[in-house]
């Protein structure tokens, strides 16, 4: 059994209270780990030592110094991949072939695409006539913001951890990241990696953690830090903006959302199926650009159906190292639990269970897991709680559209406006509804296609902020103007 701690200033520490929490795996609920539970005051010694790596060798860094070391810590993570692949698959219980895909590399390439982001950002600069006649040239000039506390989710743990680490270290920031304690493994690991490749002691420190009266609101209320990035439900990111307001420090909020795809009768079929199933079902339905409401115009409605139920029936669960395995279970049992409630609820509100809807039958060794089955439902009113409520598993509602105004309609009648995506031949419409569905994401003709110098973020109830290529320097920065008279 592991036993993962915190990481402060360089060194995995315990704590001074003893606490600790079980970690166990969503494969079959065995005990895999005790994680030390920061208090009070592991949490000040991280901000602590992160505050003093800001005025040490860190803070004296040229940007190259900086690069180089980011650099070398994608380096490592790419050749220890595999030991973070193991911590992800033991943490998540998401199948091999996607981890391995998605999760590892991308959580290495973070580091890069910032890195090359930080050595190529300009700022502005004008000049102008004084009123004496002389002249005055302006420019601009971005310094690091300070602190940051990073506080993650579990659905993608290290990728979605290095998204807002990558680009904080890069522009000069130290950070306290807060790991969920469903997933501790791949950000403890990853304080390994900093000492492997000489980043400074305090640059980069982990508390493992809760949420309220834990290290998660000892963080983000705490006065020594600068600034907090949060991935996670909308509940809670309402929590980090109010402990936030104290002293005024800016966040970044990427949040909950309901995301709609929405399929015209002139799609290429056989795309717009493979593509929602992806957003459907991939990572169990644990992503947050995830299709949770489908809108398929009335002439392909049964149809689509039809090949969609058949392609959630062929998505077999199991272990995750088994190349046939098509979907991992949810991430612990507590979310299952939910998500098990969404489908008693769906029934009770009358829905037509397409398929799925319950717990798989699993092999006598799994059947402790947190296994659902992919589920699709049809036949509910816009106002139905599993219509309306984010669930975060793997199931869709697919509802039949007439008109593209009904579409637009019916897509945008929820509090969330992260995601969507459209399928159509017709790009003039596809254009047209891009620009009126209230997400901050949109894709056509596919999804979860991601050009990393791009902005990302959501609308309404689905966060505030974007980050991604320079847009990440406007949260992670501070731009000062500086004005010299000749």
């Amino acid at each position: 059994m592991k036993e993962i701690k915190n990481f402060i200033n360089g060194e995995f520490i315990t704590n001074l209270s003893g606490k600790t929490f079980e970690k166990r795996t969503p494969i079959d609920n065995s005990l895999i780990g005790k994680v030390y539970e920061a208090g009070q005051a592991e949490v000040n010694d991280a901000v602590t030592a992160a505050r003093a790596a800001l005025k040490g060798p860190w803070g004296q860094l040229s940007v190259v110094e900086r690069v180089n070391l980011l650099d070398a810590v994608a380096n490592e993570i790419n050749r220890r991949f595999d030991d973070f692949l193991e911590a992800e698959i033991a943490d998540t219980g998401k199948p091999h072939s996607l981890a391995s895909h998605v999760d590892i590399p991308r959580g290495a390439a973070n580091f890069k695409i910032f890195a090359d982001t930080i050595k190529n950002a300009s700022t502005e600069s004008f000049e102008m006539r004084t009123p004496d006649g002389r002249t005055a040239r302006s420019y601009g000039v971005r310094v690091p913001r300070g602190v940051i506390a990073v506080v993650c989710p579990w659905n993608l743990p290290l990728l979605l951890m290095t998204w807002k680490v990558g680009p904080a270290l890069a522009c000069g920031n130290t950070v306290v990241v807060k790991p969920s304690e469903e997933t501790p493994s791949t950000a403890t690991l990853l304080g390994e990696v900093m000492n492997q490749v000489g980043v400074p002691n305090g640059v980069y420190n982990v508390v493992h953690g809760f949420g309220p009266d834990s290290a998660g609101a000892f963080l983000t209320s705490h006065p020594g830090v600068n600034g907090v990035t949060f991935t996670g439900e909308t509940r809670t990111g309402t929590a980090i903006m109010k402990a936030a307001a104290d002293g005024i420090r800016p966040v970044s909020l990427e949040l909950g959302g309901k995301n709609a795809a929405v399929v015209f009768a002139d799609c290429d079929f056989e795309v717009a199926v493979q593509t929602v199933t992806r957003s459907v079902f991939e990572n169990c339905g644990q992503v947050c650009l995830g299709t949770e409401r489908v809108y398929v115009e009335r002439p392909i409605f049964d149809k689509f159906v039809a090949a969609l139920k058949q392609q959630a029936e062929a998505m077999k669960p199991g272990l995750p190292n088994d190349p046939a395995t098509k979907i991992g279970p949810l991430v612990s049992q507590e979310h299952l639990r939910k998500v098990l409630h969404y489908y008693q609820k769906a029934k009770e509100e009358g829905a037509t269970v397409v398929t799925g809807g319950g717990v798989p039958d699993m092999p006598d060794a799994l059947k402790d897991g947190a296994w659902v089955q992919p589920t699709i439902w049809t036949g509910l009113p816009e106002t139905a709680a599993v219509v309306q409520e984010e669930i975060f598993g793997p199931c869709c509602h697919i509802q039949p559209f007439d008109t593209e105004e009904e579409a637009v309609r019916m897509a945008n009648d929820t509090p969330y406006g992260l995601a969507t995506s459209i399928y159509t031949q017709d790009l003039s419409r596809a254009s047209r509804l891009a620009t009126r569905i209230e997400v901050g994401l949109c894709w056509i003709n596919s999804w979860f296609l991601r050009d990393l110098r791009t902005s990302f973020g959501g609308s309404k109830q689905s966060g505030i902020g974007r980050e991604g290529g320079l847009h990440s320097l406007e949260f992670y920065t501070d731009l000062r103007n500086v004005m010299i008279k000749f």
